[in-house]
């Protein structure tokens, strides 16, 4: 059975390698995954990945989010699948050839999330992009699409706002996999950043998110163990857990 930890994804979305292992360091045992994104891979490589995976039990979510034509980023993926990753991204893009390339190039050893939506667009965003109405209108439309284009390219899962991911449960299934990003904790609401659609953890696990990327409210706190604790507690009292720490 998962702890409310385990839901917890940290994103090392840091300025240094130094500053990476730091947080990994001091949050391995109170996170489920740490989340490295393209700049901290460009500085570090897989180097961070071997650190992460030697320092305790979480895994790694690389989010790489992969665009571009199938036959590289099926290569791409298969390079993926040597390093020891849990989870690995792939824009889910005009195309369901690109998803079903990277299934393939996975080799069933890392699980793809098809990126359905960013949590930073808005509606005018898409409307300004050149999509139908029916899609700006009610971006979970959209968010479904996608999801289901990756559901049926073989992924594992999508990432998703909270807001969608009660939907996709619903219409694809349980045991397809939710990450949604965009989470602020009820302490945290209301601070200006670059998020558009954003949840607190209790909304998120309670619409069915099976993973949850908080990055600022535990990064920016004056003590981040605490504040992965408190969001930790958030999930448990929304799922009804019983703390086993």
């Amino acid at each position: 059975m998962r702890n409310a930890k385990d839901y917890i994804v940290f994103p090392l979305d840091v300025a240094s390698d130094d500053e990476a292992k730091r947080y990994v360091k001091l949050l391995a045992d109170r996170v489920g995954l740490f989340k490295v994104g393209l700049e901290l891979f460009i500085r570090s490589g897989p180097e961070i990945v071997r650190f992460i995976n030697s320092a305790g039990s979480a895994g790694v979510f690389l989010d790489l989010k992969l665009h571009d034509i199938p036959a590289t980023v099926s290569r791409a993926m298969n390079g993926v699948a040597d390093l020891g990753v849990d989870f690995a991204t792939v824009h889910c893009g005009e195309t369901p050839k690109m998803l079903e390339a990277a299934v393939a190039g996975s080799r069933a050893k890392v699980r793809i999330l098809g990126v359905t939506v960013l949590t930073s667009i808005a509606a005018h965003d898409i409307e300004a992009a050149g999509y139908r109405s029916e899609f700006y209108s009610d971006m979970s439309r959209l968010v479904l699409k996608r999801a289901r284009m990756a559901a049926e390219a073989g992924c594992s899962g999508v990432v998703c706002s909270g807001l969608e991911a009660r939907v996709i449960k619903m219409q694809i299934g349980a045991d397809f996999v939710t990450v949604t990003p965009g989470i602020r904790p009820d302490w945290a609401v209301g601070k200006k950043d670059d998020q558009q659609r954003v949840t607190t953890p209790a909304q998120a696990v309670t619409n069915g998110s099976d993973y949850l990327v908080i990055g600022r409210p535990i990064r920016d706190a004056a003590d981040p163990r605490e504040a992965a604790r408190r969001v930790a507690e958030e999930i448990e009292q929304a799922l009804g857990m019983t703390n086993e720490e």
